[in-house]
C-alpha cells in the first residue's frame, strides 16, 4: 500500500495483504467483483488510473456510501494534484494524511468539498501562529459549500445542459435500448450569498401549473448537489439553491423516452473466396439540418486475422487499430441530414476459421453543440441577493454520444 489510514481500528492495518492476491485470483476465474471478502475483513474498492482505493470493514456497512465517499476522495485529491497517481500520491504523503483526517471521521464522512477543504488544507507549509489557527466558520454553518465574502466585479452564471445518449440497435434495425441521461453544470461568479431559481420545462410543474404539458418532459432518476433545496423541490418543483462558488454538477437526471438513432449506421460485409474481405457503411444524420455534429467516430468491428488495409471515404478518414480490430472513420463536421460512405478492403488468410465469429456491435462518437435530444429547456434563472445586483445568465445546451452501439449480426 502506498497510502493508509485506520479509523476505528477494528480491522489490522494487515488485513490489506489478502486483497491483491484475491483480487488477481478472482481475475483469473472471471469473477471479479466490486467487493471481496476475505474471512471476516470486506474490501470495498475501486480502481482509477494506475490506483487501487480500498475502503475495508467488518460490519454490514452501507456500500452506496462507501463508494461515493471513494469517488469522492479521487475527486478531492485531484482538485488538490491535478493528476490522481502515484507520483503525485509519493509527492504529497503530508497533504494526503491531512486531508484524509478531514474527510473521514472515526470511520464517517465529514467534509469532502474540496472548496472548502482548500481554505484550511492549502498546498503551501503555512507557520503556525498562536490565536490565529482556527477552522474556517464555513465547515459549521447551514451553507457548508460556500464561503462568505465572496466578490466579483462581473457577476456571471454560466449553465451547461449536458446529455448523452445510450443506444442499442440490433442487426434488424430494432432499438432495444434507448435512454438518455443528462446534467446540468453550473460555473458562478456571484458575489454574497445569493439564492438562485432555476426553471425547467418539467412536466410534473407544468401539471401543477396548469400549463400546456406539449413542451414538458418527463424527468426521471433526479439527483441533485447538496445545496439544493429538496422540501421546496418535493413542495413545489421549484430548484432553489444558494450555489458553491466556480465549477459544479448541479442535477442529473434520466429519461427512457424512445429517440431515434441520430447518427443511423448501415453496414454491408462481403466475403469473397476465402481471401479478402470488403466492407460498406453508410453514416446518416437523423437530426435538424442547422444542426452539425462535431469529431464523429465510427468504430467497425473487422475479422481479427485481416491484413493489407485499403479505405475509401467521401468525407473524412479512416484508419486500421490492429490491436483492436477495428477500423475508425473519423469525420471532423457531420451535417444533419447528410449521408456519406466509408469503405474498407481486407486481406484475408487462405486458412480461414470455420467457426463463425461473434461480430461486435459498430460503436459511435459524437456532440452535437447547441442541441438536446429531449427538449429539455432552461425557463429561467433568477438571482435573489440582498445587494440587489444584476448578474448576467448564460446558458449552452450540449448532446453528445453515451454507449451508443448498432449490432450489426
Amino acid at each position: 500500500p502506498l497510502i493508509s489510514r485506520n479509523y476505528k481500528g477494528d480491522v489490522a492495518m494487515s488485513e490489506i495483504e489478502h486483497f491483491m492476491p484475491l483480487l488477481m485470483q478472482r481475475e483469473e476465474e472471471g469473477a471479479l467483483t466490486p467487493l471481496l471478502s476475505h474471512g471476516r475483513v470486506h474490501f470495498l474498492w475501486i480502481k482509477y488510473s494506475n490506483l487501487y482505493l480500498v475502503a475495508t470493514t467488518l460490519k454490514n456497512a452501507n456500500a452506496s456510501l462507501v463508494y461515493s465517499f471513494l469517488y469522492k476522495t479521487v475527486e478531492v485529491f485531484s482538485e488538490y494534484f491535478k493528476e490522481l497517481e502515484e507520483e503525485s500520491i509519493r509527492d504529497n504523503f503530508v497533504i494526503v494524511y491531512e486531508l484524509l483526517d478531514e474527510l473521514m471521521d472515526f470511520g464517517f464522512p465529514q467534509t469532502t468539498d474540496s472548496k472548502i477543504l482548500q481554505e484550511y488544507i492549502t498546498q503551501q507549509g503555512n507557520k503556525l501562529e498562536t490565536g490565529k489557527s482556527r477552522v474556517p466558520p464555513t465547515v459549521t454553518n447551514a451553507v457548508s459549500w460556500r464561503s462568505e465574502g465572496i466578490k466579483y466585479k462581473k457577476n456571471e452564471v454560466f449553465i451547461d445542459v449536458i446529455e448523452s445518449v445510450n443506444l442499442l440497435v440490433n442487426a434488424n434495425g430494432s432499438v432495444l435500448l434507448s435512454e438518455i441521461v443528462g446534467t446540468i453544470k453550473l460555473k458562478v461568479f456571484l458575489s454574497g450569498m445569493p439564492e438562485l431559481r432555476l426553471g425547467l420545462n418539467d412536466r410534473v410543474l407544468f401539471e401543477l401549473t396548469g400549463r400546456n404539458k406539449n413542451k414538458s418532459v418527463e424527468l426521471e432518476d433526479v439527483k441533485f448537489h447538496q445545496c439544493v433545496r429538496l422540501s421546496r423541490f418535493d413542495n413545489d418543483r421549484t430548484i432553489s439553491f444558494i450555489p458553491p462558488d466556480g465549477d459544479f454538477e448541479l442535477m442529473s437526471y434520466r429519461l427512457s423516452t424512445q429517440v431515434k438513432p441520430l447518427i443511423w449506421i448501415e453496414s454491408v460485409i462481403e466475403k469473397f473466396s476465402h481471401s479478402r474481405v470488403e466492407i460498406m457503411v453508410k453514416a446518416k444524420g437523423q437530426f435538424k439540418k442547422q444542426s452539425v455534429a462535431n469529431g464523429v467516430e465510427i468504430s467497425v468491428p473487422v475479422p481479427s486475422d485481416a491484413d493489407s488495409p485499403r479505405f475509401k471515404t467521401s468525407v473524412g478518414s479512416a484508419k486500421y487499430v490492429p490491436e483492436k480490430n477495428i477500423v475508425i472513420w473519423s469525420i471532423k463536421s457531420f451535417p444533419g441530414g447528410k449521408e456519406y460512405l466509408m469503405r474498407a478492403h481486407f486481406g484475408l488468410p487462405s486458412v480461414e476459421k470455420e467457426e463463425e465469429e461473434g461480430r461486435p456491435p459498430i460503436g459511435v462518437k459524437f456532440e452535437i453543440p447547441y442541441f438536446t435530444v429531449s427538449g429539455i429547456q432552461v425557463r429561467y434563472m433568477k438571482i435573489i441577493e440582498k445587494s440587489g445586483y444584476q448578474a448576467l445568465p448564460w446558458v449552452r445546451y450540449i448532446t453528445q454520444s453515451g454507449d451508443y452501439q448498432l449490432r450489426t449480426s
